[in-house]
């Protein structure tokens, strides 16, 4: 069975630093591409950043470059995001989703429909 846990979210200051994890079951992260999105109320999916399993070619955002960094444990078949100087434009509902596609800008469009998706895990910005 696939299924990709999200864990890590929850509430930072201003300027702060969080690390997501998204644990995937089922099947490797060596394949296709993988990515976090974000999604905040009000707004539609954005496409925060990509990576692909096999090449580790990245695609980033314009609003998180510099500040995110996303990463692949292959030992733990574990996708992180660091994410480094946190603003009150990146509280969101993140989460973890992969197609069958080694094009990262592709995949995180948004604009074609995931082969699998995590639940998602909160991010609040507050001080």
């Amino acid at each position: 069975q696939v299924q990709l846990v999200e864990s890590g979210g929850g509430l930072v200051q201003p300027g702060g630093s969080l690390r997501l994890s998204c644990t995937a079951s089922g099947f490797s992260l060596n394949h296709y591409s993988i990515g976090w999105f974000r999604q905040a109320p009000g707004k539609e999916r954005e496409g925060v950043s990509c990576i692909s399993g096999m090449h580790e070619n990245t695609f980033y955002a314009y609003s998180v470059k510099g500040r995110f960094t996303i990463s692949i444990d292959r030992a733990t078949n574990t996708l992180s995001l660091r994410m480094n100087s946190l603003t009150p434009e990146d509280p969101a509902i993140y989460y973890c989703a992969t197609r069958s596609d080694y094009d990262v800008g592709r995949t995180c469009s948004g604009r074609y429909a995931f082969d699998y998706e995590g639940q998602g895990t909160k991010v609040t910005v507050s001080s």
